[in-house]
């Protein structure tokens, strides 16, 4: 059985402490810990869910013999963490983006080669079960040649506001949440980016103290053809119906396909509440088995599981490279850095951005 660890204990990592918890039930996991650097937080964790935890990320992987350990905390602190547990030669799985670097990621990515272990981005909307019956009927060739589409995520204004505050002004929409569909897109039509034009407005985030966008809007061309245009925010009204509203379209030569991912079908309106309110429970749901025993279940908890059957089957002797191609790796989270990096330049300078320039 597994032993695993988690760098930051904050809504994320529980998220990744839920499902670890839910490996454990499989009997794949018999041990996990948490490092976080908020002793409340570790706390709480360990009341609920009974596992130890730690406040130096380091002394917990000295003093704990792991498998794997997974990378929970703002995005610009990964590069650091995600090397050193290489280095330590755990497998690694790190929340998106892989960095805020180019730099950055091929330091991590040549950590874990070098080291030969795993390393998982974890791009949970490739679990989606609605983009996944996408992203076979575009391989399939049912759509035709996808000649364009739109994508767009957007945040209601307590996650920068409340959620980030401590560091939303180290990032931006298009790192915290962009990333999601550039690499969702590359992955359903199976094409490299080559070029990017964006645009971007900094205005409400900046009279609350925040010196970030509010929102971006980028235009990115793909190596096969493929046009997509991408809206990115997080200033909807904290009484919007949902926390994120999600969402795609894809048009190719023989069809179309749309996907709602915040509107699924669920709309509740309670009272007490902030009004009309829709709920995804695709994403993480919480359920009871027959022994009363909480479960969780959902594409936001399915990413990680995987990341554990990985290691796993790794542990049991199994091959680094009969994985490949099963996750997100390391370079795919590159190139949807990579595509955020260009975003941001062309921000900053006003003209188109070939990817290559960057380093593609």
């Amino acid at each position: 059985m597994l032993r695993l660890g988690i760098v930051g204990g904050g809504i994320y990592g529980t998220n990744i402490i839920k499902a670890f918890k839910q490996c454990e039930r499989f009997g794949l996991v018999e041990k996990i810990v948490v490092a976080d650097i908020d002793e409340e937080k570790l706390i709480a964790h360990e009341k609920q869910y009974g596992i130890k935890g730690y406040v130096d990320y380091q002394e917990m992987l000295q003093r704990e013999e792991l498998d794997a350990v997974a990378v929970a905390t703002p995005d610009f602190l990964h590069r650091e963490i995600a090397v050193t547990v290489a280095q330590a030669k755990k497998h690694v799985f790190v929340q998106k983006p892989l960095d805020v670097t180019n730099e950055g990621c091929k330091e991590i990515i040549n950590a874990a080669q070098q080291n030969e272990v795993l390393l998982e981005v974890d791009f949970h909307k490739r679990y989606d079960p609605a983009h996944r019956l996408l992203e076979a009927a575009v391989a399939s060739g049912e759509l035709g040649t996808i000649q364009y589409g739109y994508a767009w995520m957007e945040d209601t204004i307590e996650v920068p506001t409340e959620w980030l505050k401590s560091w939303a002004g180290n990032s931006s929409p298009a790192w915290f949440l962009g990333v999601h569909y550039f690499d969702l897109i590359r992955w359903i039509i199976k094409s490299n980016p080559e070029r990017v034009y964006a645009t971007g407005v900094i205005d409400k985030l900046q009279t609350l103290g925040l010196g970030t966008y509010d929102s971006i809007q980028a235009k990115i061309d793909f190596e096969n053809g493929a046009h997509f245009s991408f809206d990115c925010s997080w200033i909807l009204p904290k009484s919007f119906e949902s926390i994120v509203n999600q969402g795609l379209r894809i048009v190719g030569t023989k069809g179309i396909w749309e996907v709602d991912a915040q509107n699924r079908g669920i709309e509740t309106c309670l009272e007490g509440s902030l009004g009309m309110r829709t709920l995804n429970p695709y994403f993480i749901r919480e359920e009871k088995d027959t022994d009363g025993k909480t479960s969780y279940a959902g594409y936001g908890i399915e990413s990680m599981i995987q990341f554990t059957r990985h290691v796993a089957y790794l542990k049991q002797g199994g091959r680094l490279d009969r994985l490949s191609g099963m996750y997100a790796s390391g370079d795919d989270g590159r190139i949807a850095a990579l595509m955020a990096l260009a975003v941001h330049e062309s921000i900053r300078t006003g003209e188109i951005v070939e990817c290559k320039r960057l380093g593609l």
